[in-house]
């Protein structure tokens, strides 16, 4: 799949890792490194623009390396870049440390999984089919 993309930044187009891997990195294009204090929030810019055809999201996932040494995640996650938006990509980190943490210009911030999706129209009903499991939930099938 071609997607149409503008890169602004300083840095290379985001890519995939390895031959496998589902997301591909996203990086902090940043003028001056933004330091993140324990429970602080900021949008970091990473300077990209895409075009997605309809029917197809961007989903921005946290980096699971930052998410475990440092305590950095996506604070939306998984945040959804819909297929209309033009705007610049852009992620929501939180910090959920207990220490400052620092984010430098090209630091890789996110992972980008690009993912088809269906449109539904619902259908109003009186009262839905039964199942197994029936409306139980959270915790409702056991450890």
């Amino acid at each position: 799949m071609n997607i149409n993309i503008v890169n602004k930044s300083k840095h290379q187009l985001p890519s995939y890792a390895t031959d496998m891997s589902a997301g591909m990195d996203l990086r902090a294009n940043i003028e001056e490194p933004i330091v993140l204090q324990p429970m602080q929030r900021v949008l970091v810019p990473t300077g990209l623009f895409i075009a997605l055809p309809d029917g197809y999201e961007a989903q921005v996932r946290p980096r699971s390396g930052l998410a475990i040494k440092k305590g950095i995640t996506v604070l939306n996650s998984l945040g959804t870049i819909d297929a209309d938006y033009r705007g610049e990509v852009c992620v929501i980190l939180v910090n959920l440390s207990n220490e400052p943490f620092t984010i430098t210009d090209g630091e890789r911030i996110a992972q980008m999984v690009i993912a088809r999706y269906e449109k539904i129209d619902w259908n109003p009903v009186e009262s839905l089919d039964e199942t197994e499991r029936g409306a139980g939930g959270f915790g409702h099938t056991g450890v």
